[in-house]
């Protein structure tokens, strides 16, 4: 992305949202200041709220940058995986080892910045909640779908299979904030998976 103006100069906004990006991953929304934000961003306060209005617009850009960067896995399984079962497969797996990446903070960004959010910042918890949820709604679609398709088996819930899974990488997510390895959370989801018994003499 192109500079704007700060601090008499261009500043490289995708390397001043990378840093903020980690500030608010680490401290959560409200445990990050603006006066974290600048120093983080290298730049001063006229600067941030001349390019993003705020607080709260640095950090939905920052939300933004990390969809694009490194927490890209999940839309990236959605457009590659033709089924459901496998989509679910990489999904968990893809959780495991992106959210215990030992250059991050650890867990996700969309499940861990709005964690203990107050009331004043409802909204900011709402919109992380809404995205969350999107991809749920995604999952079951796709889950449905391949039932139609015969590609599951016909008795399966597509809205109860795709809350098991928010629940599970929810979950990954913290128990990674909290120190789990990256093998302990690839047990949590190979278990995952062998529990939904998706193998193919099932189907049909």
């Amino acid at each position: 992305m192109a500079g704007v103006p700060g601090q008499g100069r261009k500043f490289d906004v995708d390397a001043a949202l990378d840093k903020a990006m980690y500030a608010f991953w680490e401290h959560g929304y409200e445990g990050t200041s603006v006066a974290m934000l600048t120093a983080a961003m290298q730049i001063n306060p006229p600067s941030l709220y001349s390019a993003f209005g705020g607080k709260e617009g640095v950090f939905f850009a920052a939300v933004d940058h990390y969809n694009a960067t490194r927490g890209d896995f999940m839309d990236r399984a959605f457009a590659e995986e033709r089924e459901a079962s496998e989509l679910i497969r990489r999904l968990l797996n893809d959780a495991a080892s992106h959210y215990t990446d030992e250059s991050c903070p650890g867990g996700c960004l969309i499940i861990s910045a709005a964690v203990s959010v107050t009331d004043a910042n409802s909204h900011i918890a709402n919109r992380l909640r809404d995205m969350r949820n999107a991809n749920v709604v995604l999952l079951s679609q796709r889950i449905a779908a391949d039932i139609a398709n015969g590609l599951m088996p016909a008795d399966s819930d597509p809205e109860d299979l795709a809350e098991f899974i928010g629940v599970v990488i929810q979950g990954m997510s913290q128990r990674a904030r909290d120190g789990a390895t990256q093998r302990q959370l690839e047990l949590v989801a190979n278990r995952s998976f062998d529990s939904l018994n998706f193998s193919k003499d099932l189907i049909g």
